[in-house]
């Protein structure tokens, strides 16, 4: 058999039979989308993905906010001049609430009003452009976690989360106000024509959690919660990304009612696909498992075969293989990718 686009994201994440595991490319940046269409021999993203046989079809959300014009650099937390890539962002720098410790000095910032700078024709132009075929998915971050360490500065946001958790509660949920509003609005424009949502936050180092789990689950995880709800209640399919090591907390996003797991980074501690599979198989879905801090970069298309190989042995279903990061970078070889991909679509 063989299976549509949708038919088989559907089917992989529910752990059901499939002609072969669902898969995503991510999002390549621009230098390395050009060095992927040169190789493939083809004019623009959309015919790759048709060459690759890809079946998630992202969608950024059109968010005009000069100078960055992404909605991840929705807020201008840092006390500097705001960077003007998303890429660029930092969280380590002094943020406007470093010297507030008043809940009510929430109100003290200009907060932005996303009816502003959303483009809702231009969402619903951007989604119907994709063929039906796609599992077409929005990405919309909602990084609402850490936009708050924004907020304060890593340092200073972690000390409030254990020293002022009302002072921290309070920043965090004006920031999911802002993505929740944002968000439906996107909904609204693109009802009835959007399959997936993208959200998330990077929890994880490469050895273990960032922040203590009962932090998360008291000051972070409620927002989450909304978020997902909001976008369950579209009847959209949630995956839901943190890079590093977030083993202690995947029950946690499953019972947050996340559907799909992203990115798993496979050099992280306890993130591997064999370890995953021994404890959530026909549990939890995934998405990711392609490493790509070194065998994507340094190995050669052979390693990346075999690696992919073992993936759909382990995960015959319930793995939407991907690289282990949402970005490709300038610094992965595409004939890598394209190894991926020719492995992958062996059907069985």
């Amino acid at each position: 058999m063989k299976l549509t686009h949708k038919e088989r994201f559907y089917a992989t994440i529910n752990y059901e039979e499939v002609d072969r595991p669902a898969s995503w490319l991510g999002l390549p940046v621009p230098e390395a989308e050009n060095a992927l269409c040169k190789h493939f021999g083809v004019s623009s993203i959309h015919r790759l993905k048709q060459v690759i046989d890809d079946d998630i079809y992202p969608v950024e959300v059109p968010y005009n906010y000069p100078p960055s014009n992404h909605i991840a650099c929705a807020f201008k937390f840092a006390k500097m001049d705001h960077l003007d890539k998303p890429d660029e962002r930092t969280l380590t720098a002094p943020g406007f609430f470093e010297d507030y410790s008043a809940p009510a000095d929430v109100d003290k910032f200009d907060w932005p009003d996303p009816e502003k700078y959303l483009d809702r024709e231009e969402s619903l132009r951007r989604v119907k452009s994709i063929g039906d075929d796609y599992v077409r998915m929005g990405i919309l971050w909602s990084a609402h976690f850490q936009d708050a360490c924004s907020a304060f500065g890593m340092e200073q946001a972690l000390m409030t989360m254990l020293m002022n958790p009302e002072m921290f509660r309070a920043v965090i949920d004006r920031i999911t106000d802002f993505y929740l509003k944002a968000n439906e609005l996107f909904y609204e424009a693109t009802k009835g024509h959007l399959d997936a949502i993208l959200i998330g936050n990077d929890f994880g180092s490469q050895t273990g959690l960032m922040v203590d789990p009962d932090l998360l689950r008291d000051l972070v995880f409620p927002g989450t919660k909304k978020l997902i709800d909001q976008a369950k209640s579209y009847g959209l399919t949630v995956m839901h990304h943190s890079c590093g090591s977030i083993f202690p907390i995947i029950d946690d996003l499953v019972d947050l009612g996340v559907d799909v797991i992203h990115p798993i980074q496979a050099l992280a501690a306890d993130m591997s696909a064999a370890h995953l599979k021994e404890h959530f198989y026909g549990k939890a879905a995934f998405c990711g498992g392609v490493d790509a801090q070194y065998l994507l970069v340094k190995g050669s298309a052979d390693d990346v075969a075999k690696k992919v190989g073992e993936l759909k042995v382990l995960f015959p279903t319930g793995l939407i293989i991907s690289p282990s990061h949402e970005a490709i970078l300038p610094d992965i070889p595409p004939a890598n990718i394209q190894a991926m991909f020719n492995t992958l679509n062996q059907l069985k």
